[in-house]
């Protein structure tokens, strides 16, 4: 089936019960078995739930995988992806990656003796001088939260095959429905639920998604032991979401060119950065391994922080707000809400700014959300 198709139907079937098309929330802790020794499949909630199951395989449908595995945020999947590996292990990240998977590698894993080394991974080079002999994986953002950094799947997913390391892949921006990373080699895909994917600012969930059998079944021990599970509620209201992911993410993506383009012409504006205009130094590679740039822009104000918080404090209709991936508009000011324990040395020497404005463009009227820019604007 084709991706549209996929993401309203998924693998599910009419309740076989009552033909019920949505399938149902199986609010249950645990489950009568009915007789010893004799598995239907499902024992305790913690470890298999039908309506988590339902969620699972429609992701692995959208993802062209074969198996995803559902936790109760992002971050419990990144912390389950941590868990593949041992002490003196060492990991190549993305150097603009997630502050809270900075947070997680830097504050946490570094205890247990997981070493991380970040490099600029636009250039796939920098990926492979950075490869020791205990480097056990490679895990890479595309596009990066908040620069926008896009990486070359394709070019470092050989570096990983040639290495046999392990190949991490969060495109929680792009979404399915704009990249698909198992397509270039990628063994392990990461999706915050929370954000587009079910995108209605109402849950926390997280996904990774393999066609690895053998990744399959250690990420679903892990999840068993840790039991780091989205509620049955939640897993329904993310394949409520999923249903109208395809449209969704039309309008983010055709709202956002709209936005950066007139941010681009803005005289209050110092910098754009979106993977969808000819500016941005790795287009071409965006537009060659994704079908569309999504919904998120990155600028930076002639003025620096004061006039980045003078416009965030300014808006109306632009809500100020941490999160992303909604039908909302939502403005962050990374250095101080997403990323505010990545050391300011850090964020300036990869060209992170004070003054960086995230804007995640929502499905509002595009006419509306330059109107209460523009206005914000007046005041900086």
């Amino acid at each position: 089936m084709n991706f549209d198709t996929n993401a309203v139907r998924g693998k599910s079937k009419p309740d076989p019960t009552t033909g019920a098309i949505i399938p149902p929330i199986y609010q249950t802790a645990t489950y009568v078995l009915e007789e010893v020794g004799k598995d239907k499949g499902f024992d305790y909630t913690r470890s298999s739930n039908p309506t988590r199951q339902d969620l699972e395989e429609h992701l692995a449908a959208i993802e062209g995988g074969k198996h995803a595995i559902a936790f109760s945020s992002g971050m419990a999947s990144a912390d389950s992806c941590m868990k593949l590996l041992s002490k003196g292990d060492h990991v190549v990240c993305c150097d603009d990656v997630y502050g809270g998977t900075a947070r997680l590698f830097n504050k946490l894993m570094t205890n247990y003796g997981v070493e991380f080394t970040y490099v600029d991974s636009q250039n796939a080079a920098n990926v492979e001088e950075a490869i020791r002999p205990n480097t056990k994986m490679l895990w890479i953002e595309t596009p990066t939260n908040p620069l926008l950094k896009v990486t070359d799947l394709e070019a470092v997913g050989n570096i990983a095959n040639e290495r046999e390391l392990l190949y991490v892949v969060d495109t929680t921006f792009a979404t399915p429905v704009f990249l698909r990373p198992l397509e270039y080699g990628a063994d392990i895909v990461l999706h915050s639920l929370t954000k587009y994917l079910s995108g209605h600012n109402q849950l926390i969930g997280g996904a990774l998604i393999t066609n690895r059998q053998d990744l399959f079944e250690e990420l679903k021990y892990i999840q068993k032991s840790v039991g780091a599970v989205p509620s049955p509620f939640d897993c329904w209201l993310t394949i409520i979401g999923l249903k109208t992911l395809h449209l969704r993410m039309s309008r983010h993506w055709e709202n956002a060119e709209k936005i950066a383009e007139y941010l681009v012409g803005h005289p209050k504006v110092s910098r754009v950065i979106y993977p969808g205009l000819e500016s941005h130094p790795m287009h071409e590679v965006a537009k060659s391994q994704m079908s569309g740039f999504s919904g998120m822009i990155s600028f930076e104000l002639h003025g620096g922080l004061e006039a980045g918080k003078k416009l965030m404090n300014s808006v109306e209709l632009c809500m100020l707000a941490e999160s992303l991936g909604a039908v909302e508009t939502m403005i962050t000011h990374p250095a101080t809400m997403t990323h505010a324990e990545v050391p300011r040395e850090e964020r300036l020497a990869r060209g992170f700014g004070d003054g960086l404005v995230r804007l995640s463009v929502g499905i509002e009227d595009v006419e509306d959300l330059i109107s209460d820019l523009d206005s914000a604007f007046e005041k900086v």
